[in-house]
């Protein structure tokens, strides 16, 4: 699968507050992770029926669904497809966190990949499962340096 890559020449930098939106299992390791990093969050409702609208910028964390190797499809989780169907949530996302299982090999992360080339905006970091206290740092960092604090 060949994904585009955004040029970092077009992207929007984020303003506001550094804001977190994500999409979190029954096993939580995408909230356990975001939690961890101390900023703002908001969770997608994990009730299909549910939904939420937002109206600042945000970084997406999502999990991959996919069963690895030829097994790619369904890679984004359905509830974070209907909260991006939303044209007001998809404008205010900047950037993409995604994570995975290595296991799974070639698709590890895929999410992350799918959803920056329909979205256009950057894959800012990949992490496994619930991540590491280092992925955190790292993540930390990342988000300040990424968030524009001009409004």
């Amino acid at each position: 699968m060949k994904l585009d890559t955004v040029k970092l020449e077009n992207v929007v930098k984020p303003r506001g507050e550094i804001h977190c939106i994500y999409y979190s299992s029954m096993t939580k390791n995408t909230e356990t992770f975001v939690k961890k990093l101390g900023f703002n969050s908001t969770a997608i409702p994990y009730d299909i029926e549910e939904s939420i609208e937002v109206d600042f910028d945000y970084v997406l964390f999502c999990p991959t669904y996919s069963g690895g190797g030829e097994f790619t499809s369904g890679a984004v989780p359905k509830q974070v497809i209907k909260f991006l169907n939303n044209e007001k949530n998809r404008s205010h996302c900047r950037g993409v966190v995604a994570s995975g299982n290595t296991n799974f090999n070639n698709t590890f992360a895929l999410a992350g990949s799918v959803l920056t080339s329909k979205l256009k905006v950057p894959l800012l970091y990949q992490y496994e499962l619930r991540g590491t206290s280092s992925d955190v740092e790292r993540l930390q960092k990342i988000l300040k340096d990424f968030w524009d604090k001009n409004e």
